[in-house]
């Protein structure tokens, strides 16, 4: 993912930014006997992406993968809707445990950009994607970087659309969702009352998508590394925000590892879920790779 890139990552300040003060609200509201589910994969499978990570001889790149991740982001569907077969396939080459996190179509997000036209397309894009049954995982939708606050409207509505027996994760990436506090306010609340989760996006030259505002008991998070030594300390410094988030309540964690050039996200990824090890009371198979962890710089 090159969203956010900059060119000299060690002049950012990642410091993850203090919650917003209603996250700890909707924390609140969760039985604290509700099971922890945790998901960390990366996006892609393909080996020509994840390097030093498919043993010589692999000969099935799914079925390898999902044999040491147990989620993928799945950015394939953002640029096409697959024929039913295709989920179908997905969904037997994987093990019971897996689960795939899919992106909404762009033809909804980017093209149509929400109108009055997309509502066809979001019913074909489901029956589709139901054929990942009981391992598909929260559907997300990544809205443009020019889609702002005054196509609220068009928010909304497909909010009402959307059937809720889907889990939903949003993401919007124009700074005035962010920036602008009456737009803020009215889409946080919107997704808290219909029960979608906040995209958290962390990522160099966005630190605005930081908002740490969660708005259901999800923490949906995309984490883009910049091919540098300090992603390791940002995986870090995650540990202790997921373990305070937990502590308060959160029990669905679903992070995903990106990095500018996709490369080493498996390296990352193995690092972050031996720390999530440590740190929670699950004990998640740490990916095997060609290259063991912090020693790529």
């Amino acid at each position: 993912m090159k969203f956010g890139k900059v060119e000299k990552p060690e002049l950012i300040d990642f410091t993850i930014p203090e919650d917003h003060l209603d996250t700890a609200v909707v924390l609140a509201k969760t039985p604290n006997n509700d099971p922890l589910n945790i998901y960390i994969g990366c996006a892609k499978w393909n080996r020509q992406d994840l390097k030093n990570f498919y043993p010589r001889g692999t000969k099935d790149e799914l079925q390898y993968y999902a044999s040491q991740f147990n989620c993928i982001e799945l950015n394939a569907t953002f640029y096409r809707i697959f024929p039913a077969e295709q989920y179908e396939k997905w969904y037997d080459k994987t093990p019971e445990n897996f689960r795939f996190f899919p992106k909404i179509t762009n033809e909804i997000s980017h093209l149509r950009r929400l109108n009055d036209h997309i509502y066809p397309t979001i019913d074909r894009y489901l029956e589709v994607t139901s054929g990942l049954k009981e391992k598909l995982g929260t559907v997300f939708l990544q809205m443009h970087n020019n889609f702002a606050p005054k196509n609220w409207d068009r928010v909304v509505k497909f909010v009402e659309y959307w059937p809720k027996e889907f889990a939903l994760a949003m993401e919007f990436r124009h700074t005035d969702w962010f920036n602008d506090e009456g737009a803020s306010r009215e889409l946080y609340h919107l997704l808290e009352e219909n029960g979608i989760a906040n995209v958290l996006v962390d990522t160099a030259g966005r630190r605005d998508l930081m908002h740490m505002r969660l708005t259901n008991n999800e923490a949906f998070v995309r984490y883009v590394g910049a091919n540098h030594p300090s992603d390791y300390d940002r995986l870090d410094d995650w540990i202790v925000r997921l373990k305070s988030w937990y502590d308060q309540g959160l029990r669905n964690l679903h992070f995903f590892v990106h990095q500018n050039l996709e490369l080493e996200s498996p390296l990352l990824s193995a690092y972050f879920i031996e720390e999530i090890n440590k740190a929670f009371p699950v004990a998640l198979k740490i990916p095997q790779t060609l290259v063991k962890p912090k020693t790529l710089f």
